[in-house]
C-alpha cells in the first residue's frame, strides 16, 4: 500500500480563521495515537485572513476514509460546518519521504 496526502484549504466566515484553527488543531490532537496518520498540519497564509490550509500524510487512502467515520473526526467536523464557506482540495498526493517522514522507496 502507498501512502496518501493531501493538500487542502478551508475558507471560512470573516473573524472565524482562529476558530476553525483551534478546530483543526483539535483534529491533528485526536489523531496523535492513530499510527495511520502520519502527519497532520495546520496552517495559515497572512494575505488570506479567512482562510486555513491542511497538509495530511495517511498511511493509505484507504485509512483517511477510515478516519472521517470515527466520532471523534465527525464531531469536528459538525463543529465546523457552520463557519465553512468553501474547501478546496487543492492537490492528492503520493509522499514518497523527507526529514519526518522515512522514505518508501
Amino acid at each position: 500500500m502507498s501512502r496518501f496526502g493531501l493538500f487542502g484549504k478551508f475558507t471560512v466566515q470573516e473573524n472565524q480563521r482562529d476558530t476553525m484553527v483551534n478546530i483543526l488543531l483539535d483534529a491533528a490532537e485526536s489523531m496523535k495515537n492513530l499510527q495511520e496518520c502520519e502527519i497532520y498540519m495546520v496552517s495559515i497564509a497572512e494575505n488570506e485572513p479567512d482562510c486555513v490550509y491542511v497538509y495530511e500524510v495517511w498511511s493509505s487512502e484507504q485509512a483517511h476514509q477510515a478516519s472521517l467515520q470515527l466520532e471523534v473526526t465527525q464531531t469536528l467536523i459538525q463543529k465546523a460546518k457552520p463557519i465553512i464557506t468553501g474547501m478546496e482540495r487543492i492537490s492528492t498526493l503520493h509522499p514518497l519521504g523527507g526529514k519526518g517522514l522515512p522514505s518508501t522507496l
